[in-house]
């Protein structure tokens, strides 16, 4: 049981958290998540959200590292055109990379 007067302490690998934002500049899109090795490439786990019309925007906290992901945008698939780096996938298609 927890003392209430001495103060919550996050986990050690929680303070080691960056703070990412990606974001997708898309006026037909009606809907956008991102999927990838940081939710188990659940397709619909990680909504971006609508920041004006025609721009979505989301912020992922994410422990040093590099990830894989793909935009799904209206259902399908696609790197995310701002992310320079990319990788092949088991799909013939390319990732989009994210470095923490």
């Amino acid at each position: 049981m927890r003392n209430k007067t001495q103060p919550r302490t996050k986990p050690a690998n929680e303070s080691a958290r960056k703070t990412v934002r990606l974001e997708l500049n898309d006026v037909q899109a009606q809907a956008v998540f991102i999927a990838g090795s940081f939710n188990d490439w659940k397709p619909d786990a990680t909504p971006l959200q609508a920041a004006e019309p025609g721009r979505w925007a989301v912020e992922l906290a994410r422990l040093p590292g590099r990830y894989e992901y793909r935009l799904v945008v209206d259902g399908q698939w696609q790197p995310d055109p701002c992310c320079p780096q990319q990788a092949p996938n088991p799909f013939g298609e390319m990732n989009s990379v994210l470095e923490a």
